[in-house]
């Protein structure tokens, strides 16, 4: 058996490996939910998706990729880490042993704890990538800080409602994350950062638990190691549920973090569920969430397997 120490740099490994594995999976249809929830002009799904194709080709889908790739394996690095990490902790304070099997409670604090700790982390990596996932977008004049801008200051265009192509703002995940720390400093890289805990603290607690739920259903009994078909089935399954529940915090932090930069649409996430609700409805809430579904399978069961998959194989020697 070998020590915690050794199982700790294991879950870290192996979550970065899964996570790098999950981006490209699922980066194409992740663009297609951002635009969906933040962008204009598309009627569903499959109009949103023939729309990227013509106007960017196969390419559009991948807009943005570069930086997930680089950072979402840190992420799921440090997630993947930090819950396993702190189901030892907790098994160690509770049972006095850290190898002691955690019970439903203690997978809840576990999770919960987890979707807590990866706000700090992730929400900088949401907004670049979907700021950059958004650069195609029309901007609208009214997000724009044109009105007395003009040479000699005291001009004002009255530009609200005209559509103004937009022009390519970031030329890459660098010069996105330099403009946004000069135009609207460090906590600029947190907008959204309220609606993403209110969207992960509860979205962990049902990806995690699902996974496990569904992992003990399908082993053929208690002693046995899940085979690769149960734990790609398992993570599919838990990645949809949790994407689907989340999507209407998932709509709010994607419309926070896609407000254009020069002068903000919404004050806040109470502000921009009520102006969501005034001018589209409830069913804005839930733009998007069969995309959710369908992408948080692949992403999920990629994941889960290829971790599960990692991890096995660092601790065979």
């Amino acid at each position: 058996m070998q020590n915690s120490k050794s199982f700790m740099l294991d879950d870290f490994l192996a979550g970065w490996i899964g996570g790098a594995s999950s981006v490209v999976v699922g980066h194409p249809l992740d663009t297609v939910k951002t635009r969906l929830q933040a962008g204009k002009g598309y009627k569903n799904t499959l109009h949103c998706v023939l729309t990227i194709y013509r106007k960017e080709t196969v390419t559009g889908f991948f807009k943005g990729m570069s930086f997930p790739l680089a950072s979402i394996t840190v992420y799921n690095s440090v997630v993947f880490g930090f819950f396993s990490n702190t189901q030892r902790l907790i098994s160690k304070y509770r049972y006095g042993n850290e190898l002691h099997p955690c019970g439903m409670l203690d997978l809840t604090v576990a999770s919960m704890l987890t979707g807590l700790m990866s706000v700090g982390l992730g929400a900088p990596v949401d907004l670049v990538k979907i700021r950059l996932q958004m650069q195609t977008q029309n901007l609208l004049a009214e997000n724009l800080h044109l009105a007395g801008n003009v040479s000699n200051g005291t001009t004002d265009i009255p530009l609200r409602s005209v559509d103004i192509p937009s022009q390519r703002l970031y030329r890459g995940p660098i010069h996105c994350i330099s403009s946004i720390l000069q135009t609207e400093g460090l906590q600029g890289l947190y907008r959204g950062a309220g609606a993403m805990i209110l969207r992960d603290v509860p979205g962990y607690m049902l990806y995690f638990i699902p996974y496990t739920i569904f992992c003990d259903l399908l082993k053929p009994d208690a002693t046995s190691t899940p085979h690769p078909c149960s734990i790609w089935l398992a993570g599919g399954l838990a990645g949809s549920i949790s994407w689907v529940t989340a999507t209407p915090a998932d709509v709010v932090k994607s419309r926070m973090q896609a407000d254009a930069q020069l002068q903000r649409k919404y004050k806040g996430i109470l502000h921009c569920i009520i102006d969501s609700y005034k001018t589209e409805g409830a069913q804005v809430f839930f733009r998007g969430a069969s995309v959710n579904a369908i992408r948080g399978f692949p992403m999920s069961a990629t994941m889960f397997l290829t971790y599960e998959l990692s991890l096995q194989f660092f601790r065979s020697f």
